[in-house]
């Protein structure tokens, strides 16, 4: 009897080093193999799982209480989970509640702030669960060291990029911040944006914001994103403006324990 796999190799095979994309899988006569085809159900599984699963505000904002920043718990206009994918609008606009929350802080604040840090679930609870903390903690140590004032860090529930723009605004926020669980892909359900605003507003477009994607352990480290990240607060502070007109232009330091940079994180240089 013969013991030969009747599954068909391709010589491609040894790029499946290089790359986590789904390449060279072979075949078994006009289909996949068993394994990848597992691989695959498993991996569309997590991408359905990270979408769907709700974020857990109230424990997220226990556990950033370290970080030393007053937490405010806020929801966006969509009142559920399927509301909020049926219904992007409703996702970008807080609640009633959570507009009267915060214009309250303001009137008893009496004060604006130079960043307003706001975390919202997206369309992957799991990257807000894994990435927050390690993320906010690089950022907050630079961010602390330039002097700026920080408003309270604000939890959005069923919240979409552009809900940041209403939070900087009733806090009078000279920018925003956004971290927010990105569209999960068949190999990173766990990944996480970051979308910078200076003079942050109601009906700004994307074309207002600038983004860092990818933020995760196997894409975009924590401290290479912090180290972006800044140099595009500080230029924004000094030119007043973001968006299409502020060009990333960082020079990326050498990844920690080696001797040279990455070509694929810098220096970057857009014109």
């Amino acid at each position: 009897m013969s013991t030969k796999s009747p599954a068909t190799e391709t010589p491609w095979l040894q790029l499946r080093q290089l790359t986590p994309a789904r390449i060279a899988l072979g075949r078994t006569g006009t289909s996949l193999p068993t394994a990848p085809l597992l691989e695959f159900q498993f991996a569309h599984a997590q991408a359905r799982d990270a979408v769907h699963t709700p974020l857990d505000t109230a424990g997220l904002a226990d556990k950033l209480e370290v970080l030393g920043l007053e937490r405010l718990l806020l929801k966006s206009a969509a009142k559920d989970r399927d509301t909020y994918l049926q219904r992007p609008d409703l996702g970008r606009r807080l609640a009633d509640e959570s507009v009267d929350l915060l214009r309250q802080v303001r009137v008893e604040t009496a004060c604006t702030h130079d960043l307003a840090i706001v975390v919202a679930d997206g369309l992957s609870a799991l990257a807000i669960e894994r990435h927050t903390m390690p993320f906010l903690q690089r950022l907050l140590e630079n961010v602390r060291a330039e002097g700026w004032t920080l408003a309270p860090l604000c939890l959005v529930q069923q919240g979409r990029v552009a809900v940041g723009d209403e939070v900087g605004e009733l806090l009078g926020a000279r920018m925003s911040l956004v971290l927010v669980g990105e569209r999960p892909g068949l190999s990173s359900p766990d990944s996480l944006g970051l979308y910078f605003t200076f003079g942050p507003r109601v009906g700004l477009t994307d074309a207002s914001r600038n983004c860092i994607s990818n933020v995760r352990l196997e894409g975009l480290p924590y401290n290479m994103a912090a180290f972006r990240l800044m140099y595009l607060m500080r230029e924004a502070m000094r030119r007043q403006l973001s968006g299409v007109d502020l060009k990333d232009e960082a020079e990326m330091p050498a990844l920690e324990g080696s001797g040279h940079g990455n070509f694929l994180l810098g220096p970057l240089s857009i014109d």
